[in-house]
């Protein structure tokens, strides 16, 4: 499936079409054997797969990403090759000693939304809560960046994993007939992860930008932690999680309160959920479709903050908040949220970064707009935006 970028001839053969890294355990993929451009197919293929007394497939993985809206196509596939590593993933020797700013030069970088308008986007959102049964939305905006040349995504992609706080990263090659972009990003938020009969989560809502002074960014973390409006907001997800995975567990430990996760750009409320099932018939990928998506990407009710979502943003979401990872033949698998991300075209010559941040009644405007302008910093940093572009951000 990939392409080598034509600002970097020397790619090696060994270059992935996808990639996640994980502190805990990392995999890289090359080709595709099969293509499966519904979420839903995939699930009933490795559920086939499971039920199978005699499996000849039990190295056999699915990997890719899931968009946001689960109407739009998937790019779930089992590769040709495949290769783990216990630990995170490390940068290609071919991407060390270069300068950055020949390889990645960014020439402009256009916004959706200036700060200002996006303010006014969550203020009439915040009257919608107050006057409706919607209790929160998920508001984003994106930017475009522009490059001198083409780049090459998987430089990205080595860029969001090494400057990640904890080494986090995701990448995968679209198809053609999706455009033939490569998205990638660097998340915090872990939708679900599975390992037998356990599974865990870790998700994130209620956030504050780092400023980085440590006094400061200490006493940050201090209000987030008694913030009432993200306590509330954080409430709402980990509630959803709990009436999605009760049913399906026989033990599930949900701390009362929240976490401090730091990146290194946010500080987040954070709620590690861990649980057993009562039995193996769910997979990993059975579980972020049933959790998916979560009112820390979409809002809650569901339907409702879908709704204005749809009507409140200019294009569709894409593969940004939706969900990114890989399910083996007996279930296993682990999923992260597709959040801090960049979408490269094919031609290498433009990419897009969103962000969003979780709206209830009670939620600053103005705040919210410094939110989603903080949290693109991540996939800024990566594609070497500099600061003097990007005035119309915040």
């Amino acid at each position: 499936m990939t392409q080598p970028s034509p600002h970097s001839p020397s790619r090696p053969s060994t270059a992935p079409d996808f990639l996640l890294s994980r502190p805990t355990g990392s995999l890289r993929t090359q080709g595709v054997k099969e293509l499966f451009s519904s979420a839903y197919d995939a699930s009933t293929h490795i559920r086939n797969l499971m039920a199978s007394a005699a499996n000849s497939a039990a190295d056999e993985v699915i990997v890719g990403c899931v968009p946001f809206a689960l109407s739009d196509p998937a790019v779930l596939v089992i590769p040709e090759k495949t290769w783990w590593s216990e630990g995170p993933l490390e940068p290609p020797a071919f991407f060390r000693g270069h300068d950055i700013s020949d390889r990645i030069n960014v020439s402009e970088v256009t916004t959706s939304a200036t700060a200002e308008e996006h303010a006014e986007v969550v203020n009439a959102a915040t009257h919608t809560i107050l006057t409706t049964q919607l209790e929160k939305v998920v508001l984003a905006r994106f930017a475009d960046v522009h490059f001198a040349h083409p780049i090459d995504p998987l430089l990205v992609s080595a860029r969001m994993i090494d400057l990640s706080a904890n080494l986090d990263g995701y990448g995968m090659q679209l198809p053609e007939e999706l455009g033939g972009s490569f998205f990638t990003g660097s998340s915090p938020e872990m939708l679900i992860k599975r390992h037998g009969a356990e599974f865990s989560a870790f998700p994130l809502a209620g956030s504050l930008p780092r400023s980085g002074n440590r006094v400061v960014d200490e006493a940050a973390a201090d209000a987030l932690l008694n913030s009432e409006k993200d306590l509330y907001e954080h409430h709402l997800v980990v509630q959803h999680y709990r009436r999605v995975l009760e049913p399906l567990s026989r033990e599930l430990e949900i701390p009362e309160t929240p976490e401090i996760h730091l990146t290194k750009e946010m500080i987040h409320l954070g709620t590690p959920i861990e649980g057993v099932l009562k039995d193996l018939d769910y997979s990993a990928l059975d579980l972020a479709l049933l959790l998916h998506p979560t009112p820390a990407v979409g809002g809650t009710p569901t339907e409702a903050a879908m709704g204005v979502i749809s009507a409140a943003e200019p294009e569709s979401r894409g593969m940004y908040a939706g969900f990114v990872g890989w399910c083996s033949a007996n279930g296993d698998g682990e999923y992260m949220v597709a959040i801090r991300s960049a979408d490269i075209a094919a031609d290498g010559r433009t990419a897009r970064t969103w962000a969003g941040g979780g709206i209830v009644g009670s939620s600053d405007p103005d705040a919210e707009a410094e939110e989603t302008a903080a949290k693109m910093r991540t996939a800024l940093r990566a594609l070497n935006v500099p600061i003097e572009l990007l005035s119309g951000l915040s």
